[in-house]
């Protein structure tokens, strides 16, 4: 192993391990600067999915990954998956919410993904998104503005962190209760179109930040056509005239996050309604020049469904939980450190314990809520250990992107990602920062 190899390591950990944050972020830096150097480039995946609008990409579904955990020795795996595999389309992704019980900050996510793909000698654009920045309907009924507010800030610090991807989930806010669908939507498509234009003052120059919309919440009724041309037809007179709109839409076809777990801890079976996702996909590009539609919550469906996403015309699909799943219950993950953790959720995470739920399904929900107290001990594994729990989790992402037609489209992205450096600086009197865009060398 070179001396770089053990560096980037190195760098990493120290990252992913420190608490003091002005650290992170030097760090952090440090990563991009080397990363820059070697042609990697975090990027936006706008210009790939207008494209798949127009026509001009072929038969595969983009994977979204969400690293929970473990994400350095998981990302290094998807890496390898995309180097075999000739890949260049897949996204690292978090959500809002994630980021908050993992404790991974953009700024860090970001750096320990390229720090990833510096270690596996991956070059090109790097797709990383913020998942489900999502508007709680509670508090936006309670406050919009300050709701709103509290979105823009969460947004342009993802923005700031290298984040060029950026999923709005203000499906929250639709209204079933109305009869008219394009008032059901209303809310809805009014603060997608609020929060495109603040991500359109934001963003780097040079660098159109994808943007995706949803109009269905994921463990809710099915999307209906009548809802995504309600939905598109709101957001496109809300949206400020001649600004860039959304390149995606997220609808809800049957699935739920993480699965519905039964009693003895297994997974529910799924109906998923891959008519739905085709009729709504074909409407979203041939209609309104979109990349497609988008499936949530989809890692915990049974490995036979997978080679059906690209053939119902499924632009993304979301996977997580199944991964947080294979690390736990992998042979290579100690029961002691497992027992600690269950033990620790007992008492700290009682509150969401549901009445009458047996261990199986109260940890299998909860134990995604450890994993930031946790960080330092799962990522203080021997390296052995972590090495063979990645290895089992790659062999997963290998079939993933087999299955979802993921591979030997290398070409196609590097046709139409165009890499930008980004130069940072603070913006006066507005949250996040100003990002100049400076075409790759």
């Amino acid at each position: 192993m070179g001396r770089k190899a053990l560096e980037i390591d190195k760098i990493a950990m120290d990252l992913i391990l420190t608490e003091d944050v002005l650290l992170k972020k030097k760090l952090a830096k440090k990563i991009t600067d080397m990363a820059y150097k070697k042609g990697i480039y975090s990027s936006s995946i706008h210009e790939l999915y207008i494209a798949g609008g127009k026509g001009e990409l072929n038969g595969f579904t983009v994977p979204a990954m969400n690293l929970r955990s473990m994400t350095y020795d998981l990302a290094r795996a998807i890496f390898r998956t995309a180097k075999k595999n000739n890949s260049g389309a897949f996204i690292f992704e978090i959500a809002k919410s994630e980021m908050g019980y993992t404790a991974q900050a953009p700024v860090e996510y970001t750096a320990v993904v390229l720090a990833a793909a510096l270690k596996e000698g991956y070059c090109g654009p790097v797709f990383i998104q913020a998942d489900h920045c999502q508007v709680n309907a509670k508090k936006f009924q309670e406050n919009p503005d300050k709701e709103i507010e509290a979105l823009q800030n969460m947004i342009a610090d993802s923005i700031a962190g290298g984040f060029y991807n950026i999923d709005i989930d203000s499906s929250t806010l639709v209204d079933l209760s109305k009869k008219d669908i394009k008032k059901q939507q209303k809310d809805n498509y009014e603060v997608c179109a609020k929060l495109t234009q603040f991500i359109r003052r934001v963003e780097p120059k040079g660098i159109t930040v994808s943007v995706g919309g949803e109009i269905g919440e994921v463990g809710h009724q099915n999307s209906t056509p009548e809802d995504l041309r309600a939905f598109m037809e709101g957001y496109k007179e809300r949206l400020r005239k001649g600004l860039v709109g959304i390149s995606k839409i997220s609808v809800q076809t049957g699935t739920s996050h993480g699965g519905v777990v039964k009693a003895d801890g297994s997974i529910a079976e799924v109906k998923l309604d891959f008519s739905t996702l085709n009729t709504l996909s074909g409407i979203a590009q041939k209609e309104f020049g979109l990349g497609g539609a988008v499936q949530h919550g989809a890692s915990t469906l049974p490995e036979e469904m997978f080679h059906k996403f690209p053939e119902n015309n499924t632009l993304e699909v979301h996977l997580a939980t199944g991964f947080q799943n294979m690390m736990f219950d992998s042979k290579y993950f100690p029961e002691d450190l497992k027992k600690k953790i269950y033990d620790w959720l007992k008492v700290n995470a009682a509150g969401e314990r549901k009445e009458g739920e047996t261990d199986e399904q109260f940890f299998y929900k909860a134990r995604k809520k450890a994993l930031g107290p946790f960080k330092k001990d799962i990522m203080g594994l021997p390296l052995d250990a972590r090495d063979k729990i990645a290895s089992e989790i790659e062999a997963k992402f290998d079939f993933l992107f087999k299955q979802l037609g993921a591979i030997n489209n290398r070409a196609l992205v590097d046709k139409y990602v165009t890499l930008k450096r980004v130069i940072v600086r603070k913006r006066k009197n507005e949250p996040g920062v100003v990002h100049d865009g400076e075409g790759a060398d």
